[in-house]
């Protein structure tokens, strides 16, 4: 059964992402002392006292008169409607106010809001570190929603009486429900500023979950979307866009790029989504680079082939040049697809998860001899006068990535060459389709291992 919602509200500079951080116990939500920070929903797990329900941040609620004056406008109007799905979606509404400031007209227009919701809500009054502020959230009674509770969500006060409030309003059949717990496989979504990411999560969900906007950075912070794909239950990170080191501005972008390279590290597979509209950069090297640094699967997505799909012959001239230009992983598949008309997305989701099963694929120690044996058999590895390399056996160490490890006498003279044709040597007669597979060199004492005598 799915878990219970909360959802974090309130007007902006609040508090609702320090709030969020939290309740999750991670900094998950970007945290700045800029009214706006937060624009699409962060989601989250609370465990508590035996209870678990899931929490979503949200974007901060501006009246409508400061809509009007905005000079981003569509932005903030689209936040506001992320933030009413967040609302529309949940079980219970954390109400955030700041008890320095007291009651403002912003305050009352989400009050009035909210109410209409006719959905359990709990009042906080965050700021509250001192007792003077702890007396000033009692102004709040005005607003009609209930006791406030006072908090400071920077300093952990309070925050016990939070979750108290928020369990007694839970759906009581959800809290006697103990959820099964299971990996799902990670997918993020990555590439540099506006290439189509958001667009490309949303075409798979089918509904607008995310921001899509031709703003460059829209998307902040890393958010996880749990959904379940052709009967097998997925998570997909979407990520702020990634720009090379140089072009990194301080303060919130510098955090955005942070969470978008924390999102690849808890990924299985990220799909590196590239702007067929645009020549291949160095920067789409650089995001795929981080990829595989990570020693993550990678899926090629080349979006927007809807400007070019009709030009005949431009699919194998695309291909030639991607492959060029991403020569560092000739292993990586390649799709062209459309965020905007749906082209080939479930084709992207489908291979992504071919990529999930081929990095757990576990081989058979005897075969991997039996592929080590011909392949030095049918090419050597290179000599020296008085030094050789002679291989004793390998074996597959890990899975998620590939890890085999090969026994030899001198691991110092194993040629970056030679690791390479053995690794090509491997993925011929295994595939491991899209994930990077590592191969490790150790000396071993020249007798053969104890299973290999006795087959002798």
């Amino acid at each position: 059964m799915a878990l219970p919602q909360v959802a974090i509200v309130g007007r902006p500079n609040v508090g609702k992402s320090t709030l969020f951080n939290r309740l999750v116990r991670q900094r998950r939500a970007i945290v700045e002392e800029v009214p706006g920070t937060t624009r699409d929903r962060i989601y989250g797990v609370v465990e508590w006292d035996g209870i678990r329900f899931g929490v979503f941040d949200t974007g901060g609620l501006l009246t409508e008169e400061e809509i009007a004056r905005s000079t981003e406008r569509e932005l903030v109007e689209a936040t506001k409607a992320q933030a009413e799905l967040a609302i529309a979606e949940a079980d219970v509404i954390v109400f955030v106010v700041d008890a320095s400031t007291g009651p403002t007209t912003g305050d009352w227009e989400v009050a009035n809001f909210l109410r209409q919701t006719k959905k359990p809500i709990v009042l906080v009054a965050n700021k509250a570190e001192s007792r003077e502020r702890e007396l000033a959230a009692l102004q709040f009674y005005e607003l009609g929603l209930g006791d406030p509770i006072p908090i400071s969500a920077l300093h952990g006060k309070g925050i016990v009486d939070l979750l108290e409030a928020i369990a007694e309003r839970l759906p009581a059949r959800e809290r006697e429900v103990e959820e099964a717990e299971f990996e799902k496989p990670k997918i993020a979504i990555v590439g540099r500023p506006n290439v189509g990411k958001s667009a490309l999560l949303n075409a798979i969900l089918g509904q607008p979950r995310q921001i899509v906007s031709p703003i460059p950075g829209t998307t902040r912070d890393a958010v996880d979307t749990e959904l379940v794909w052709k009967g097998q239950p997925i998570v997909l990170i979407d990520t702020a866009g990634i720009r090379r080191p140089g072009r990194i501005e301080r303060g919130i972008e510098r955090y955005s790029v942070l969470r978008a390279e924390r999102a690849i590290e808890r990924a299985d597979v990220a799909i590196v989504v590239i702007d067929a509209s645009e020549p291949f950069t160095h920067q789409d090297q650089a995001v795929a680079g981080k990829v595989i640094d990570a020693k993550k699967g990678v899926v090629l997505a080349i979006n927007k082939w809807d400007l070019f799909e009709h030009m005949e012959g431009a699919r194998e001239a695309f291909e030639e040049d991607a492959r060029e230009t991403f020569h560092f992983m000739p292993w990586a598949p390649l799709v062209f697809i459309s965020a905007l008309t749906g082209k080939n997305v479930e084709q992207v989701v489908d291979l992504a998860l071919v990529v999930v099963a081929e990095r757990s694929r576990r081989i058979p120690t005897a075969e991997l001899n039996d592929l080590l044996r011909e392949a030095v058999a049918h090419h050597p590895p290179p000599t020296k006068p008085g030094k050789w390399v002679k291989f004793y056996y390998v074996t597959q160490a890990e899975v998620n990535p590939p890890t085999f490890v090969f026994f030899c006498n001198r691991p110092e003279l194993v040629h970056f060459s030679y690791r390479r044709y053995l690794e090509n040597r491997i993925r011929e007669r295994y595939g491991f389709l899209g994930t990077p597979i590592e191969l490790i060199f150790r000396e071993r004492a020249r007798s053969a291992p104890a299973w290999e005598r006795s087959r002798k």
